[in-house]
């Protein structure tokens, strides 16, 4: 029986995997690297950037607060003197517990892997609401390519720090590009703010020994795919089913490989039920296949919304495995 290290391997690179990569079992995520404040479930917070998030206890998840009051960012051509990066942490002891959770790692097994978020797309609507970040990249953009040059710089930085001190062999990085039907910028904007900044981000991990990206963006996202391989991902996670995610295998497989196919929105909500999780699971592993497909929910980490549904998920892809294998 192969490693889950190994089968990975062997289903990224079209060779004889013995099961599905079941979900995010080949990442061994190491979560206590400070990558700076995150609100939980019913709380308020204000990071380091001075970005408020709100998560309201009845909702799925948190939002920064864009008002006039809580935005960060209210005006792109002063952005040098309203936007100030926080100090990537230095410290042994704040990256301790990363270090001794990486340590204990059979790499032989799992990947070491580091969580990056928010992604440069979502850092500058974050700083200053949605609206005036695609605004921005029409109406001023000279100052987004500064701004986006900057957030780029920051994500380097802390990048040298993770990589010296933890030794990641996978990075797992968040950054939302789309809607469940569309990108959120055209292609042709996209390549031209976006993909030199995660050519140079991607490139850094790579060159640095990192052997793995995965790269979360649970959206619609074929019209930037040839992006996606240009710049160095090697798996794309929350491929949502708008994507026709069999026709981007047959399309793209032998260049990366697609990670979902199992949309969280369908199966993962208070009223689910054994049966439609294994609906949907038996429907995207029968019609995705055995190679450059991971059956996953589209959620950006390894756990559900409500109680059981990933464990559930997990349980009927091992089945599965039994069954197709």
């Amino acid at each position: 029986m192969l490693t889950k290290r190994q089968n990975l391997m062997e289903t990224i690179k079209g060779g004889n995997p013995d099961r599905f990569v079941n979900q995010y079992e080949f990442m061994n995520l190491i979560m206590e690297a400070p990558l700076g404040e995150m609100a939980g479930p019913g709380q308020t917070i204000k990071n380091g950037w001075g970005i408020t998030f709100s998560w309201p206890a009845d909702q799925l998840g948190g939002f920064p607060v864009h008002d006039d009051e809580h935005k960060v960012l209210k005006d792109i051509t002063d952005w040098k003197n309203q936007v100030k990066a926080p100090a990537v942490a230095t410290s042994d002891e704040a990256w301790a517990a990363a270090v001794a959770h990486a340590n204990a790692v059979d790499r032989n097994e799992e990947f070491v892997t580091a969580f990056v978020a928010p992604g440069v797309f979502e850092m500058t609507h974050h700083l200053m609401s949605m609206e005036d970040a695609l605004m921005a990249l029409y109406e001023e953009p000279e100052d987004m390519h500064d701004l986006i040059d900057y957030l780029v710089d920051y994500e380097l930085a802390y990048a040298k720090e993770l990589i010296n001190r933890i030794h990641p062999d996978c990075i797992f990085h968040h950054d939302d590009w789309g809607s469940q039907r569309s990108s959120f910028v055209s292609p042709e904007m996209f390549a031209e703010f976006f993909l030199p900044a995660y050519k140079k981000i991607y490139g850094f991990y790579k060159e640095n020994g990192v052997e793995l990206i995965v790269h979360h963006s649970d959206s619609y996202g074929v019209n930037l795919v040839p992006f996606m391989i240009e710049m160095g991902i090697d798996i794309w996670q929350g491929v949502m089913t708008t994507n026709n995610v069999p026709e981007l295998i047959e399309k793209y497989g032998q260049q990366m490989t697609f990670m979902g196919a199992i949309d969280s929105g369908v199966v993962d909500f208070p009223g689910w039920t054994p049966e439609i999780v294994a609906e949907y699971t038996e429907k995207a592993c029968k019609e995705c296949g055995k190679l450059y497909f991971i059956p996953n929910l589209t959620q950006g980490l390894n756990f559900s919304s409500f109680p059981g549904v990933y464990e559930e998920t997990t349980a009927v892809i091992d089945r599965l495995s039994k069954e197709m294998f």
